[in-house]
């Protein structure tokens, strides 16, 4: 064996250049280490190469020494921060507040200057790098804001004059768990979390890999082989202290009440795509809201107990109207709904403590999909953390009442289920199963935190896995006053709905139009807009549809006649009012015709079958 040697390396950074003293047996992982403090570094996301071009980089291992890097005496290696991480202390004037204890508590504060005595240390929040994903407004929003937690002035216990601060009158960080706790707040916003992680140091926040490294050359391919260095590591799952979505608001109450008519028409249960925007809440510091302005139901097959979705041929026609509507897709919601007494309206409570909130095979669906819908992120090494993608369940209460109840699953679910790491029980809905390895998928350790008999909090394997740990509450409400962005008394049917009665037609279309008190509320919906866009008697486009858009988007009824008058659209209404049905119910002894579903003939009222293709009515 080979006798250790001292080595002397110089360290080139954006800040300059240094020197670090190491042993040619030591590990990579301790020449990080020993670059880290040498150059008093906030982080480790950096990179070492051996050539500036970053051709070859020294990775780091607990078991490659820097002998076998080829690294001598005197030799250059160069760092450069991950993604633009900001590694050096920046200098700033303001000092860090440091709260005093009980003891002093109630003595005053005195500040000859106008304006609090004490300030916060906050870093600055660095830009997103270059050719990184653009970050949702709302984020940049909340960028701007410090966040802080504003207190009155307590006549009681502060003794100081308006112009100094102490410990009950000094702001509050966003992240305080007394005033969640106070407030009733669950999990503190993501933004909050930020601002509490990031506080002192910069952070570059990454996802869970359950995927073994990808291009290790030191052995075969498994399952022939796997080694520390690309082996993932075993997971254990905590419960999510933050959520990216804090609460999740419906415009008006007939937004649901329209979603539930199907089920209240067949009993059946029904799934829908969310469409709206994020905004800030206020009820939450520095926290973001989905604001539901519009419910999709794409095409499905459904029953009692499930429902399986179908191909929708109009997905992008719809994504495209959201979009020039200033709209997109922030969530899902879907029914267990079981009817209890029909004449009182109630149903059935099948959902809570006792059983399980949202069952597995929901919660895979629910971590699907926001995988689907990542949320950019300038912390994030890769760009995206996280997603604000929400998930809503209409299921029965505590009182049998029809109830609206949110969820997020945690950044951990999200990786299991993307790396095929979590499957469904069969026998229990609360439970989920974690994959066993095999030749094709090698899958880490994972365990959960439990409580003893002794009360001690031991790990605990997660081959059946309480669903529990990976859920985040989002609370549910309904807006009172302000106006929605659609109409709230549309009487068109919804797209996609196989029942005679909620079949959209030019007949509908037309009494749509006569019930609305203008006709800019009457297109103030987006079903009827997609109706329009895709019809078959007359399709008019996303081109000949721009201007209503623009119209309904800025409440402009004037930019709505004159869209109306246009060649295009003035003749598709005509068809609609020219219609048999639109222009008024045709009867014979007081007793309406009826159109054949499957080919659309009018019948006579006392017809039992289509005389066109013997359709029983």
């Amino acid at each position: 064996m080979s006798r250790s040697q001292k080595m002397l390396l110089r360290v080139q950074s954006p800040e300059g250049t240094a020197r670090v003293e190491v042993l040619d047996s030591d590990v990579t992982a301790h020449l990080f280490e020993r670059i880290y403090e040498a150059l008093n570094l906030n982080s480790f996301a950096f990179t070492l190469h051996k050539d500036r071009q970053r051709k070859e980089e020294i990775t780091s291992s607990k078991s490659r020494q820097l002998r076998d890097c080829g690294l001598c005496h005197g030799d250059m290696i160069y760092l450069n921060p991950v993604n633009g991480a900001v590694l050096f202390e920046q200098s700033s004037t303001s000092s860090e507040t440091h709260r005093k204890p009980l003891s002093e508590s109630s003595r005053p504060v005195q500040s000859s200057e106008p304006g609090p005595s004490t300030s916060k240390v906050t870093l600055p929040i660095p830009p997103p790098p270059p050719g990184a994903p653009e970050e949702d407004e709302v984020d940049l929003q909340l960028y701007k804001v410090s966040g802080l937690i504003e207190r009155q002035r307590d006549e009681k216990l502060c003794r100081h004059n308006l112009n100094g601060k102490c410990v009950h009158c000094t702001p509050l960080e966003p992240w305080d768990e007394e005033y969640l706790k106070e407030h009733n707040i669950k999990h503190m916003s993501f933004h909050s979390y930020l601002r509490k992680i990031t506080s002192k140091n910069f952070v570059s926040l990454e996802e869970l890999s359950c995927k073994i490294k990808p291009g290790c050359r030191e052995h075969p391919a498994w399952p022939r082989g796997i080694c520390s260095k690309c082996q993932p590591g075993a997971v254990t799952l905590m419960r999510q202290p933050y959520r990216h979505t804090d609460n999740v608001l419906f415009e008006h109450a007939n937004l649901v009440e329209r979603f539930l008519s199907y089920w209240r028409a067949t009993g059946h249960q029904r799934l829908a795509w969310l469409y709206g925007q994020y905004e800030s809440h206020p009820d939450v510091p520095l926290g973001i809201r989905a604001r539901v302005a519009a419910i999709y139901e794409p095409p499905q097959s459904s029953s009692r107990d499930c429902i399986a979705l179908e191909t929708d041929p109009r997905e992008e026609l719809v994504q495209q109207i959201a979009q020039r509507l200033g709209l997109r897709r922030v969530g899902w919601i879907f029914t267990d709904l079981v009817p209890l007494d029909v004449s009182k309206g109630t149903v059935k409570h099948i959902r809570g403590v006792d059983t399980h909130f949202l069952s597995a095979q929901e919660c895979i669906t629910a971590g699907h999909y926001q995988n689907l819908h990542p949320s950019a992120c300038r912390h994030a090494a890769s760009g995206y953390f996280g997603s604000k993608f929400v998930t809503v369940c209409v299921s029965g209460d505590s009182s049998e009442q029809v109830h609206l109840e949110g969820y997020q699953v945690s950044g951990q679910c999200g990786a299991l289920v993307r790396d095929r790491v979590l499957l469904p029980t069969r026998d229990a809905p609360d439970l989920a199963y974690v994959r066993d390895s095999s030749e094709h998928q090698y899958v880490p350790d994972v365990y959960y935190k439990e409580r003893d008999e002794y009360g001690n909090e031991v790990g605990v394997s997660a081959k059946r896995l309480p669903v529990a740990y990976l859920l985040v509450d989002v609370p549910c409400g309904v807006a009172v006053g302000g106006p929605p962005t659609f109409g709230a008394t549309a009487t068109f049917p919804p797209a996609n709905r196989p029942l005679q009665q909620h079949l959209q037609t030019l007949q509908a279309l037309h009494r749509h139009i006569a019930a609305s008190d203008s006709f800019l509320e009457a297109m103030s919906d987006l079903h009827v807009l997609l109706y329009l866009a895709s019809n078959e008697a007359l399709a008019l486009g996303m081109e000949s549809l721009a201007p209503l858009l623009d119209a309904v988007r800025l409440r402009d009824g004037d930019a709505a006649e004159a869209w109306r008058a246009l060649p295009s659209a003035a003749t598709l209404l005509h068809l609609a009012a020219a219609d048999t049905g639109a222009e008024g119910v045709r009867a014979e002894g007081g007793r309406a015709v009826w159109t054949c579903a499957v080919c659309t003939f009018h019948n006579p009222p006392a017809a039992a079958s289509c005389d066109m293709c013997a359709m029983p009515r």
